[in-house]
């Protein structure tokens, strides 16, 4: 089943061509483009094309050849010159040559090219994304007898230490012997990596790739009997391949997987374990490119997520503006919570997660802001509030992402109906209330003022199964941290509360965008009430988020938490908090106590002011000053628009009269 014309999104591949003076570079690059070398070969070949037709996969391929001049580091040390370095910086993939008939070619190989390669400061060796590197033994027209053995014995071992090879052949320029297939092997290396696909040191297949053969094998399972008919295997074929599998062939692959997987193949065809076993057959025979042409045919990319063509764009949203899942998809993810809690007891284990995300690249919620940001018993088990509000933190953070993972764990609606669009906050606080049903809340404080175990109790304080223990020593919050969950309100309804913790490093970032905070909904505002200087922070951060919300328009409500309730209060912030929220015009500051659980339903009343965005917004005295100038202004205006109404009556009046006087 090999990978058709269009089978990749690639529009061209890029060649750099290296290795020691005299091996043969330019002769291979002149045999490619010519069809021969050519009588008087230059010292560095012109850039090459092979135009879209020349192999089968219909995509061009521009060879470029290299001086091969090295530069001394000193102590006698050599490295890449400058111009061949950048050339190799932009290379899709690397034909590395030795001359076959100079033995001490081939030992620079391992002594000097390929640690050069390998330390080049590209992302040429990282985790997704590898420039192949096919090794090229030129002049094989002057060695002698060629030994496939012996050749093969050679490069085993120097495959084995540096992975990154993903071919060795032997050519002859003048012979024209292999000279396509060179260039050949270098186009399929970066149209059907293998790197993606299989472990270099444990020769296995990778997880991903495992699991996006999951996702496939379930899409084609039509009769969901954990096993592919032949019915089902053919249409697979039609689907990848546009050709159906005669019945002989169909016979002659389950074959294949039987000799290599017994359990592979039953009564009602081909299984899971099967499905990749005829995978790795294909990749362990040389034929990466029949993975590939699945694995494109059902959206992957190279790194093996669904490509951006296969997720709709999330609408462009206005600053204020927020995505929420629409109805149907939390409905949609009720119903896969309650099909993976295999015993019942309301919460997802990890291992019942790991089964539900096993179609997915990895499971979200492995992820460190993912990872504990929703409710869990205390057995660590995610409960269905948790899950829920960790879906709802993904679509605020990258919609994407939640679209992709939607689309891996089975989610087969309208994928441009996923997402519900808010209101923005300007028409919310006109009609003096919101729709939404999920809230962003910024939690600013100064350090150790009690931010994190905020977030710890909300986490805990709804949880019917126990608190979240109080931590005996204070660690400091350094990147911003979340925490998600479903608040009950009173007649039943249910919102979902995202806190977001920002760390007091992180505040400035946070100022630096104007727009940042209109994409809070509450802003919380933590202070220790024990310790004068927490309250001091706290006021200048509240000043500061008043004065943006002034200039900007996107004016956020404010909520003032006296942390530590269960320590002396130190007086002067007590009066001082008092007095400044009455001047801003806020509530007064709410007084918790988180190390004794006491949190005086505040997440309620995080909700109610959420709901209520036209209340609780701070007013600098800068901020009342142009409201108190506005306001003179607009009846100003209001005056004169009378006085020019009453004078335009007074003459459509006199001239009424004069019109009946004349009559």
């Amino acid at each position: 089943m090999p990978g058709g014309p269009g089978s990749n999104a690639r529009t061209s591949v890029r060649v750099v061509v290296v290795g020691d003076p005299g091996t043969g570079k330019s002769s291979l690059i002149s045999a490619i483009a010519f069809g021969s070398v050519l009588e008087k070969v230059p010292p560095v070949h012109t850039p090459a094309r092979l135009l879209s037709g020349f192999y089968r996969d219909r995509v061009p391929v521009t060879i470029i050849d290299t001086s091969s001049r090295l530069e001394n580091k000193g102590e006698n040390n050599e490295k890449l010159n400058n111009a061949d370095a950048e050339e190799l910086k932009k290379a899709d993939a690397v034909v590395l040559t030795y001359a076959c008939d100079q033995p001490m070619s081939l030992s620079r190989l391992t002594s000097f090219w390929l640690p050069q390669l390998r330390s080049l400061e590209v992302c040429m060796f990282c985790t997704f994304v590898k420039v192949p590197i096919i090794v090229a033994g030129c002049k094989l027209d002057l060695q002698g007898e060629p030994c496939a053995m012996n050749f093969k014995e050679m490069m085993e071992p120097i495959m084995g230490r540096f992975g990154e090879i993903d071919a060795c052949l032997q050519c002859s320029a003048i012979a024209m012997i292999q000279v396509h297939n060179v260039f050949y092997h270098a186009q399929k290396a970066v149209l059907h990596p293998v790197y993606p696909l299989v472990d270099h040191d444990s020769q296995r297949l990778k997880p991903r790739f495992v699991r996006a053969l999951k996702r496939i094998f379930f899409l084609c399972d039509q009769d969901k009997d954990d096993a592919l008919s032949d019915a089902e295997f053919s249409d697979f074929r039609i689907k990848c391949c546009n050709a159906p599998l005669k019945p002989a062939e169909i016979v002659a692959a389950k074959r294949s997987v039987k000799e290599k997987q017994p359990d592979g193949v039953n009564d009602r065809g081909v299984t899971f374990k099967g499905f990749v076993t005829l995978h790795a057959l294909f990749i362990g025979n040389g034929h990466p490119e029949t993975p590939w042409a699945v694995l494109r045919k059902f959206g992957y990319g190279d790194d093996l997520e669904l490509r951006d063509e296969c997720l709709p764009v999330p609408p462009k949203l206005a600053p204020d503006q927020s995505l929420e899942l629409a109805s149907e998809v939390v409905e949609f993810l009720c119903g896969i919570f309650g099909t993976y809690d295999k015993d019942n007891d309301g919460a997802l284990s990890p291992t019942e997660l790991e089964d539900l995300f096993s179609t997915a690249p990895e499971s979200p919620w492995d992820e460190a802001r993912y990872r504990d940001a929703g409710e869990k018993t205390s057995l660590g088990n995610l409960t269905l509030k948790g899950f829920l509000s960790e879906w709802a933190l993904m679509t605020l953070l990258d919609p994407r992402r939640t679209l992709a993972n939607l689309i891996y764990i089975g989610y087969r609606g309208d994928a441009a109906k996923v997402f519900h669009v808010s209101r923005r906050k300007s028409a919310d606080r006109k009609e003096q209330l919101t729709e939404r049903n999920v809230f962003r809340c910024f939690v600013f404080g100064s350090k150790n003022a009690g931010k994190s175990a905020l977030l710890d109790s909300f986490l805990g304080s709804v949880l019917e199964f126990d608190y979240r223990p109080f931590p005996e020593y204070y660690y400091p919050t350094t990147s911003d941290r979340y925490a998600a969950n479903v608040v009950d309100q009173l007649g039943g309804t249910k919102k979902t509360l995202i806190l977001q913790e920002i760390p007091e490093d992180g505040v400035k970032e946070v100022f630096s965008y104007k727009a940042y905070m209109a994409t809070c909904d509450v802003a919380l505002f933590v202070y220790d009430s024990s310790v004068e200087h927490s309250w001091e922070r706290t006021e200048e951060l509240l000043v500061e988020v008043a004065r943006q919300g002034e200039v900007s328009g996107h004016g956020v409500p404010c909520l003032l938490i006296a942390a530590k309730d269960d320590l002396d209060p130190c007086q002067i912030t007590v009066q001082d908090s008092t007095m400044v929220s009455q001047e801003m015009g806020i509530e007064p500051p709410i007084h918790v106590s988180m190390k004794v659980g006491d949190s005086k339903n505040l997440f309620s009343r995080i909700v109610r002011a959420a709901e209520h965005p036209r209340l609780n917004i701070p007013e600098t005295e800068v901020g009342k000053g142009r409201k108190r100038y506005r306001h003179r202004v607009n009846n100003s205006l209001m005056f004169v628009s009378g006085s020019a109404v009453t004078i335009a009556g007074l003459a459509a009046y006199r001239a009424y009269a004069a019109s009946r006087i004349s009559n």
